[in-house]
């Protein structure tokens, strides 16, 4: 592996392209393929920048949603290879690129460390030889790709017949990324889809060849280690191997939050990384007898990956998870949002993330899956959503219907958001409920949801000049709360340097570190839920409440435990840790000393 990092999918557009812009330099990223319309216009403006003919893709031809993702995908692969050949090609002659390739290596990596050698010294037959052996080394980026295996809704025809099963979005955006010439990961997220688990069974790229090689692999990101071997085993009787676990903080990261009942990053890693070769063994065992079921031959145990992402900050942290956890890499973010060169962030958003508070990054019910999303108080989105129940027009127009769901009063799914829904859900809760404060409880929380479907592709098209007549230029964006303390816009080489800890950038405010930060989310997230029930309790969420409470104190302890493994660089450090644990801990006992006089 090239880099000790990875750039996750960032939202529907803002990564959209990341590849272009950092693969050739050896970085690899994450791009969402869940909107086969952003996928189609953003290959008809790349094809436009590099002087290729475009031929469009309908959405309503035959297997339109999978071909527009393929052919984007392809278009990538051609243009980073093309990229990465020139790169290559280039003499070590001052002020060209391959200086920058090497320059944001890790510190102590051999291609580095034979990079700063080479340049030492004079012309000459011996760093001719170590810059063809630098050359030799060279390693492109990762074009991964992410499927939300949430966002898998039925399609039906014009005489709206349901196309079946092999149509669905997340098994067409599958079928895109399988037919690609690729030779890269898919990244599952949002929990398993047996439907999409059984369509990968019946294509071959995920499968060795004949010499052993996984054209396609898998990664799934999880959010702790017994969901991970759950899905894993699945995917494993179908002969089919996890390449990487990428282990997701459940509220301290960007997106949609999965929050899970209490368990910590901390202990959820050395999990990982104490049953490591128990999982892999369990895994390769299941997965080579369904090999064998199906003729396959492998001579050896495939690799396992761990890699963890979601709220890291510092160089500190970043070596720290690695080295500690015994990791291949962590992932980095929120934070690329504040690099123009690599993110697809407009000029006015930008400019409204780096002055952003803490305050303006928050846990929010605001996405149509139901299930929490960060969103940015200083959103044009959230703007034009206050100023819609203002006029009394709540909700949006729903044009790509990705997140159409709910069949709560109409035949065909429609969105929660839009327009149509919440229009019928209002006029509902006026008729049926009674009390005042109990029916704008219920109205807020039906407002509260927004057009992700567009405001997640909106600041791409605002940033490259493609937002059509009419188009809603309404943004939506979903950092994670770590942004909070990152105060400007940075360049590539400002945010890897910081990273590897050649040049840390300066916070704007005193930020702890990454598991408080993480606790402290979780224990006003209990806070909140736990007032948001109190009055309305039975067994099953007594239990809840008690377990969640519980696996927080473990985390404590297991923190508490680990202080000396941090290896602060000072005893004050230690101190303060040992304080923010204290103060968490203290907080954690007034939920449970209100959760136990509730049910006495």
């Amino acid at each position: 592996m090239t880099h000790t990092f990875h750039i996750p999918v960032l939202g529907l557009g803002y990564s959209i392209d990341t590849p272009l812009k950092v693969a050739r330099y050896g970085i690899s990223s994450v791009v969402s393929i869940t909107d086969d319309e952003l996928c189609e216009r953003m290959r008809k403006f790349h094809c436009a920048e590099n002087q290729l003919e475009y031929v469009a893709i309908a959405k309503e031809d035959e297997d339109g949603r999978a071909r527009r993702i393929t052919a984007y995908l392809n278009l990538l692969h051609r243009l980073v290879n093309e990229q990465f050949r020139l790169l290559r090609l280039q003499s070590f002659a001052p002020g060209n690129d391959i200086h920058n390739y090497f320059e944001l290596l890790p510190q102590h990596s051999r291609p580095k460390m034979i990079y700063r050698h080479m340049m030492q010294m004079e012309k000459g037959e011996e760093k001719d030889v170590l810059q063809k052996e630098l050359r030799w080394q060279m390693t492109a980026g990762g074009i991964d790709v992410n499927i939300m295996s949430k966002v898998d809704k039925a399609n039906y025809n014009a005489a709206h017949e349901n196309l079946g099963n092999d149509f669905t979005d997340a098994v067409a955006a599958m079928r895109g990324f399988a037919n690609s010439t690729l030779y890269s990961s898919v990244v599952i997220s949002a929990g398993l889809n047996p439907r999409l688990y059984a369509y990968m069974e019946t294509c071959k790229d995920f499968f060795p060849d004949k010499a052993g090689l996984i054209r396609k692999k898998i990664i799934l990101k999880v959010s702790d280690f017994r969901s991970a071997l759950i899905q894993a085993k699945m995917l494993a009787k179908k002969g089919l191997w996890v390449n990487e676990f990428r282990v997701e903080s459940g509220l301290n990261c960007g997106g949609h939050a999965f929050a899970t009942e209490g368990f910590l990053l901390g202990p959820i890693l050395e999990e990982f990384k104490q049953k490591r070769t128990e999982l892999s063994n369990e895994l390769y065992g299941i997965y080579h007898s369904a090999l064998q079921a199906k003729d396959i031959r492998v001579s050896t145990k495939p690799g396992l990956k761990i890699t963890a992402q979601g709220g890291i900050g510092t160089a500190e942290e970043h070596s720290f998870l690695i080295n500690y956890y015994q990791l291949d890499a962590a992932g980095w973010g929120s934070p690329f949002l504040l690099v123009p060169e690599v993110t697809n962030v407009d000029n006015n958003t930008l400019a409204a993330l780096a002055g952003a508070t803490s305050e303006d990054y928050y846990i929010s019910n605001s996405s149509p899956l139901g299930v929490l999303f960060n969103n940015f108080k200083q959103s044009t989105m959230e703007e034009q959503r206050l100023q819609r129940i203002e006029k009394g027009r709540p909700g949006s127009p729903c044009k790509k219907k990705l997140l159409s769901t709910n069949t709560e009063f109409t035949a065909l799914p429609i969105c929660t958001a839009s327009r149509e829904y919440q229009h019928l859900k209002i006029k509902e809760l006026m008729l049926t409920e009674t009390e005042p404060d109990v029916l704008k409880e219920k109205l807020d929380a039906v407002t509260e949801k927004i057009c992700l479907c567009e405001g997640l592709c909106a600041s791409t098209y605002l940033k490259n000049g493609m937002l059509k007549p009419r188009e809603n230029k309404a943004v939506s964006i979903c950092p994670g709360p770590n942004l909070a303390y990152f105060s400007k816009t940075y360049t590539l080489r400002e945010m890897v340097n910081h990273i590897y800890g050649k040049e840390a950038i300066s916070f704007k405010i005193s930020r702890p570190n990454l598991f408080i930060n993480e606790l402290n989310l979780y224990v006003e997230y209990l806070k909140k839920d736990l007032n948001a029930q109190l009055d309305d309790l039975n067994t099953k969420k007594q239990k809840y409440f008690e377990n969640f409470t519980t696996q927080l104190q473990n985390g404590i302890n297991y923190y508490k435990n680990m202080i000396p493994e941090l290896k602060l660089s000072t005893a004050l450090a230690a101190q303060e840790l040992q304080q923010q644990l204290q103060n968490a801990e203290e907080k954690l006992r007034v939920i449970a000393g209100q959760l136990n006089a509730k049910l006495s």
